[in-house]
Order: structure tokens, then C-alpha cells, then sequence
């Protein structure tokens, strides 16, 4: 499979690079835990993704670019889950979310043709986050309110974890895509959510028509979320407003604040490319390939074995 990966990169004209794993800040999502280490007594952070020093290639005059590498994340465990794992992460200049899509089709159609696999391609669906509950659950998620999704969530008989915050709206609708939503794709078919809230998306462009709307997207695999793309966001005053948001929010629920990324955001001063970017999940990817259902199997030694 990355044999593959790198061919259909060197095909379509994207360089391969490589940037480091340790970094002095990291995402500041509340929803994303990193791991943290020391070095001459300085904290340091394992990355999440290779996301922010690639943008800086993007700043410096990369062009294309894309990198497999591992990656580490504290926080969620099952049969879909491992604290290091696989990632491939690319940018196209100049691709808005559609464009970028259209270039994830490519690439898995063509990794389902050269690997030795049952799995057919099938039509990919492509629809709104908003359409799909509109569709799966009647409700409206740019509009409704906490109390109306807390009551959505009882009316489903969908289990309330302790500790939810009550007053948390994007944790509401993270849970009901969790447990509603994503059961309800097509189990044999590659699902792509594009037009997400924009409280969700603090590295994307909001939509100029609907400023509710940010200009990111999701591909799933049956409930198996496998990609999460975005229309980058290019403006620096933002993205810090952003990025301080977050630490509030992290602040609020007892978390670290996490320093922020000021090279990162010197590099978006400078001046970045009009861009979409995406992160797929490559041991995910190679579990719908060969019809797997847990990520250990795919791996050579998961996390119970080192």
C-alpha cells in the first residue's frame, strides 16, 4: 500500500517530505490529546498530525507536498484505535474541499485496483453534514440549540456518558454523529460529510455564503472515519483568534492550555497558498482494503505488544 501511495504521489506531481514528530506546541482542539515529553528541561510534544510544519513548507514555496509518518494521539481506545499510528497527510495548491475530494477518490480507487483485495468500488456518496441530520435524525445542526439535542439524544434511547457538559453544543453533535449518524452510512460504501459547523473547523475557511459552515470534510467507510480535510485557513489574525478560543474552551473543561503556535502563525503572516489539505488514517484505510475489523491486526506490534 505505500508503495502504492508514493507511486500515485510521484505520478500526479506531489513532493514527498518529511518534517519532525517532536514539537514545542501542538494542536490546541480539546478533543485531541497529545502526548507530552521533556528535552534539557523543555517540554516538548509529540504531534498529533504533521500539519503545522508543513504549512510552513507550504509558507517557504513547497508546492504540492505530502508525507506518511507516525503519529500519536492520548485519548481514545477500541478495536479502531492506537496511540501511534499511520498517517498520510497532503496539500494542494490551489484545490478548494470539492477538487481535493475528487483527488481522495482517485487515490483509493486506484489502491483498491493494485492491491490484492475482495472490497469493489462502489459509488461514493457525498452529502452535507447538515443534510445528513437533517436526513438521519430530523433536526437542523446549524440551528439546534443544547436542549434540543440533549432531548433528540434521549428520544434515540442513545446513552448519556457521565459528565457530558450539558451546555457543550458541538459535544452534543460529536456524540450524535458518534452514535447516530455515522451507524447509518452505508456499511459497504465510502461516505464523504463535507460543510462542517464552523465551531468545528478552527483550521478552515468559513463559507462566504453561510458563515455557520466551514469549508471541511470528513470520509468515512461504513461508521469507520478514515480522512478530515480541510480548505485551509490563510489568514494569521484569525487563525491565532481561533487557536485562543480553543485554550478557553480548554481552560473551561480542566485542561492544559497549550502554548500557541507562533511559528506556524508567522509562517500564515508570510503568506500561504490558497490550499486543501487532508489527513487520512492509513492503518484504517488498509483495514477496509482487506476487509479487517481491528486496527492491531494490520499493525505490526499495536500497543499491547511493545
Amino acid at each position: 500500500m505505500l508503495q502504492n501511495i508514493r507511486a500515485f504521489f510521484t505520478r500526479y506531481n506531489a513532493l514527498e517530505v518529511e518534517t519532525p514528530i517532536l514539537s514545542k506546541s501542538t494542536i490546541t482542539d480539546p478533543h485531541l490529546h497529545s502526548f507530552k515529553t521533556g528535552y534539557l528541561n523543555h517540554h516538548y510534544y509529540l504531534h498529533t498530525s504533521p500539519e503545522f510544519f508543513m504549512k510552513r513548507l507550504l509558507a517557504a514555496g513547497s508546492g504540492d507536498i505530502y508525507q506518511i509518518c507516525k503519529v500519536f494521539r492520548d485519548d481514545e481506545q477500541g478495536q479502531n484505535h492506537n496511540p501511534e499510528f499511520t498517517m498520510l497527510e497532503w496539500y494542494r495548491v490551489g484545490f478548494d474541499q470539492q477538487q481535493l475530494m475528487d483527488e481522495i477518490e482517485k487515490l483509493f480507487k486506484t489502491l483498491l485496483k493494485k492491491l490484492d483485495t475482495e472490497l469493489s468500488w462502489q459509488s461514493v456518496k457525498r452529502i452535507s453534514y447538515q443534510q445528513v441530520f437533517i436526513d438521519v435524525l430530523g433536526i437542523d445542526p446549524l440551528e439546534t440549540g443544547v436542549v434540543e439535542l440533549k432531548s433528540v439524544t434521549e428520544k434515540n434511547n442513545i446513552e448519556i456518558p457521565i459528565g457530558m457538559d450539558a451546555d457543550d453544543r458541538d459535544m452534543w453533535l460529536d456524540w450524535l454523529m458518534t452514535q447516530a449518524i455515522a451507524p447509518s452510512l452505508d456499511k459497504k460504501q465510502f461516505t464523504f460529510l463535507y460543510d462542517y459547523p464552523a465551531s468545528q473547523a478552527a483550521l478552515a475557511k468559513l463559507n462566504s455564503a453561510d458563515p455557520r459552515v466551514a469549508h471541511r470534510f470528513e470520509v468515512y467507510y461504513g461508521e469507520l472515519e478514515l480522512a478530515n480535510g480541510f480548505n485551509e485557513l490563510t489568514n494569521a489574525a484569525e487563525q491565532r483568534r481561533r487557536f485562543e478560543e480553543e485554550n478557553k474552551k480548554r481552560q473551561q473543561l480542566g485542561l492544559d492550555i497549550i502554548p500557541v503556535d507562533e511559528n506556524l502563525l508567522s509562517a500564515l503572516e508570510q503568506g500561504i497558498p490558497e490550499c486543501s489539505g487532508v489527513a487520512v488514517g492509513l492503518d484504517r484505510l488498509l483495514m477496509v482494503l482487506l476487509g479487517i475489523e481491528r486496527i492491531e491486526d494490520v499493525l505490526s506490534f499495536g500497543v499491547r505488544k511493545v
